[in-house]
């Protein structure tokens, strides 16, 4: 089982065949398929926070709008991951975008329906509660990397965690499949895309990681752990 298909399974539990046992178009049991082109918005903020989301093929860009007008960049989701989950914590108002990056399906959870199915299943209620608390313990973390550490730890540190959440073990190295863009790391670290480049092309001359548009491959997690600090 790969990453990606491990998340929809906690303790031997099929999370997607609760949710969305049905991947058809059409609204079914207060749960709705769609799917979306690339670059099309799937919630825009000041939305209603009234339905959760889940990826079953394609990726998704999580990001808000400063008050300048400049695009934050939030989060990436592949296949098989969770968004708009605020919904759950009481959130009435979108304060954030979703958008797909590539032709993208979702299942739509209408919210009083998914509490139902959470009153039901136990396992589910544990599921979306590591969910959210995954996602506040990821953003402290880019907080404190933003604060404390200069741009070339923060580009390795993200690296570093990316292998370590969607990477599938090779051997003794490490695939990331889907690897991101240049740019999209740099929106992610807060740093630029020519830093970025510097930085991957750096640790690709000390052959600590090999990569390409399509996948990012880690020769060697420890000594990329000491390059990030660890």
């Amino acid at each position: 089982m790969d990453s990606s298909q491990s998340f929809w399974f906690l303790e031997n539990i099929d999370v997607s065949g609760i949710l969305c046992p049905q991947k058809v178009s059409g609204v079914s049991d207060g749960h709705t398929h769609r799917s979306y082109q690339k670059g099309e918005y799937i919630y825009l903020p000041e939305e209603d926070a009234n339905k959760i989301f889940f990826i079953t093929e394609g990726r998704v860009k999580i990001g808000s709008y400063a008050e300048n007008g400049k695009e934050v960049t939030k989060v990436l989701l592949n296949t098989g991951e969770v968004f708009g989950e605020m919904a759950l914590a009481n959130e009435e108002k979108r304060r954030d975008f979703a958008q797909a990056l590539e032709s993208t399906a979702v299942c739509i959870i209408e919210k009083e329906y998914l509490k139902g199915l959470m009153r039901n299943h136990s396992g589910l209620s544990l599921f979306l509660m590591k969910i959210l608390g995954s996602r506040m313990y990821e953003m402290e973390q880019r907080l404190e990397s933003l604060v404390f550490k200069d741009s070339r730890t923060r580009v390795i540190e993200f690296l570093y965690q990316l292998a370590q959440k969607k990477g599938q073990r090779v051997g003794y190295e490490m695939l990331v499949r889907n690897f991101m863009t240049h740019q999209d790391i740099a929106n992610l670290t807060a740093t630029s895309r020519q830093t970025v480049t510097t930085v991957l092309n750096d640790l690709r001359n000390k052959n600590l990681l090999t990569f390409n548009r399509r996948r990012l491959l880690v020769r060697d997690m420890e000594k990329l752990g000491i390059e990030a600090g660890f």
